[in-house]
């Protein structure tokens, strides 16, 4: 038991956002990604509801998800401000990871508060998080201010919500320390 606590508190403390330009070309494997979904499944949920779902990016579906990126910039870019540096770079996070998956949100509002699917979700991308960094895999969650669009591009249904992209890749960022405040400071005892 005391190995599985020391290697819970590790995973959990060493977890860290690496980001696309810290990915280098490596394939994750399909059982490592279907793994990581899977533990997502064992997030609390009120009710059941079980309201993660994941829209996943991998393979040619990657230039689909950029290409959506790199025209989004092109039509609300006036001609007179347009960048063919800035284009190019619109789809280039997507196109330097392995897997983007579409985060959302079902919701029950006959059942739960949205804030309570929210956490639901959030809870579930932790331990998509938790579980890439055992693998050794780098990732973070985004979330752009164009989250609409992107559930319209993605055809989400309307009974659902896009709360953000979770970008992965295996990396070669260095080992960098957490940056927390001491948990004394947020604590309240009654």
């Amino acid at each position: 038991m005391e190995q599985t606590v020391e290697a819970v508190n590790h995973v959990i403390r060493n977890r860290r956002s690496i980001f696309p330009p810290s990915y280098i070309e490596k394939d994750i494997p399909e059982e490592v990604l279907l793994t990581i979904l899977e533990n997502a499944n064992y997030a609390p949920t009120h009710k059941l509801t079980e309201p993660w779902r994941f829209v996943v990016y991998k393979g040619e579906s990657l230039n689909k998800l950029a290409g959506f990126f790199t025209e989004r910039y092109r039509t609300v870019t006036p001609p007179e401000s347009f960048s063919q540096a800035r284009y190019d770079a619109a789809g280039e996070k997507v196109l330097k990871s392995n897997v983007v998956v579409l985060i959302c949100a079902e919701l029950h509002p006959d059942k739960l508060p949205e804030w309570e699917e929210t956490a639901s979700v959030a809870c579930a991308v932790q331990n998509m998080w938790l579980t890439a960094t055992a693998y050794g895999i780098g990732s973070y969650w985004s979330s752009p201010a164009i989250l609409d669009l992107l559930a319209k591009f993605a055809g989400i249904p309307e009974n659902q919500k896009c709360l953000g992209l979770y970008f992965m890749g295996y990396h070669d960022a260095p080992e960098a320390p957490a940056r927390r405040t001491p948990m004394e400071s947020k604590i309240t005892w009654a």
